[in-house]
């Protein structure tokens, strides 16, 4: 499914200046875009922009497998580079740690640069924790793909399981547009080490408007919180409507907080999240957070088809967020991560529209009331379940086991984030523990602590020059 801009947004002097402070995101004019929904179309349109390089190919990814989609990508990129194209790819060493050697030597044997990002380094250990999470293709400085997609055949689907590709959604964009993500892509593959692209002999140095849409790059960087503020100014600004779709919903108490007052404001505040998990625990964990959005009014559903990865924000049929970025502390606060700010009413209804396709295969989620609504004298909170889904909705997906495994690791990765009550427990013993450890045993104690500090306080003053030089 597509849908193609074709009116440009109504201007907001106070807004633009609030998104550009807000994100280091000055608006970008002039840009052709399309929604692209999932992995087949998104594929396709990946693989005709790499057709028609000419100069320069850009790729950065958090996951990059070895399998059929991945060996399409590779042929098609190989095919380019024999051309004479220069391509360069920036893969994160974790996202990739599946994806044999041989993958990555048999693309640097046909000239291709690829570079791992995040490989763990004993100068900075600290450096692991700041994942490259970002998914973005750049073709010759003027074309570009970005969203929340990786590069795998979970995307896809497979047809002779009769399992469907992972929902997920990304944007193309033709334009001068694709110049503020290679920009983005730029700064990531210097800090990765990579020697900076010669732009003057290997892209024009002016893009031609082609479209009517104006978007805004948010690259976020550790540290900076850029798609965290956007987000914040979105919820804040939101007058009519703000309809979510999230991968993973561990977001910070700030921005609960700032749904829930979205919502009593009287907002309509619709959240899309995922339905199933093969860690019940970790789903029970993300649902307890559940209770307070729907008593402020935001309603939720959960998906009923295969994994949901999109990552996205449609508020007031006008602003339009798509990405990386997870509602998560890792993707808001330490990742490396690209999101595009739409101002497009064109763009805006293609977001509506899906979205109300996607809650029409999903199920609301519903409060009722506890068979013993008091214990000890306090009331208990109601149960949650989920509504019955329309009569004709296709039957509930039931994932493979590849699927269940992919579904896992994401779930795993926000367990520690998401789980404050299974956190702070453990937290407690351990520091009660360490105390007395300190009153039995203080000599040892007091080397094994020093050594402890003069090990960590040097890997964040390592880390605290690193920031510093990139400014």
């Amino acid at each position: 499914m597509t849908g193609v801009a074709t009116a440009p947004a109504e201007a907001s002097t106070p807004f633009e200046r609030a998104f550009e402070r807000a994100a280091n995101a000055p608006a970008i004019a002039g840009n052709r875009v399309e929604v692209l929904v999932d992995g087949p179309d998104t594929y396709d349109t990946m693989i005709a922009q790499i057709e028609l390089a000419t100069r320069r190919i850009h790729i950065e990814q958090y996951i990059f497998n070895d399998d059929a989609c991945g060996s399409r990508f590779a042929d098609a990129l190989i095919a380019r580079a024999a051309a004479g194209v220069r391509i360069r790819i920036l893969y994160d060493w974790l996202g990739c740690l599946g994806t044999p050697n041989k993958f990555w030597r048999k693309l640097r044997r046909a000239g291709i640069d690829a570079r791992p990002f995040g490989k763990p380094r004993l100068a900075d250990p600290l450096f692991f924790i700041s994942r490259d999470h970002r998914k973005v293709l750049i073709v010759d400085g003027m074309r570009a793909v970005t969203g929340g997609l990786c590069i795998g055949d979970e995307w896809t689907g497979d047809a002779k399981q009769c399992s469907g590709p992972w929902r997920d959604t990304a944007i193309s964009i033709e334009g001068p547009g694709a110049q503020g993500l290679d920009a983005a892509f730029r700064r990531a593959w210097m800090f990765a080490g990579g020697d900076a692209p010669d732009d003057a002999t290997e892209i024009d140095a002016q893009v031609a408007s082609c479209g009517d849409t104006t978007v805004r790059v948010i690259a976020t960087e550790p540290g900076r919180e850029r798609a965290f503020r956007i987000i914040d100014l979105i919820l804040a600004i939101a007058e009519e409507k703000i309809w979510l779709t999230e991968a993973y919903l561990v977001a910070p108490q700030r921005l609960y907080q700032a749904f829930k007052d979205a919502a009593r404001d009287g907002v309509d505040v619709r959240m899309l999240l995922p339905g199933q998990s093969d860690l019940r625990v970790v789903r029970n964990l993300t649902r307890s957070g559940y209770r307070g959005l729907m008593g402020s009014g935001v309603r939720i559903w959960e998906w009923g088809g295969p994994m949901l990865h999109a990552k996205t924000i449609v508020a007031d049929g006008r602003w339009v967020r798509v990405g990386s970025s997870n509602l998560n502390p890792s993707s808001l606060l330490a990742n490396w991560e690209l999101d595009v700010l739409i101002d497009d009413r064109a763009i805006a209804g293609t977001m509506e529209s899906q979205f109300l396709t996607d809650i029409a295969r999903s199920s609301e989620v519903v409060r009722r009331p506890r068979r013993i609504p008091v214990l000890f004298g306090r009331s208990v909170p109601p149960a949650l379940a989920r509504s019955n889904p329309e009569a004709g909705q296709p039957a509930r997906h039931v994932p493979g086991v590849r699927e269940r495994r992919r579904r896992a690791v994401i779930a795993l990765s926000g367990l520690v984030s998401g789980a404050r009550a299974a956190v702070f427990g453990p937290m407690a013993a351990l520091l009660l523990l360490v105390a007395v450890l300190f009153v039995l045993f203080p000599g040892p104690m007091a080397w094994v602590a020093a050594s402890l500090c003069g090990v960590f306080g040097s890997m964040a003053l390592v880390r605290a020059l690193g920031h510093r030089a990139r400014g």
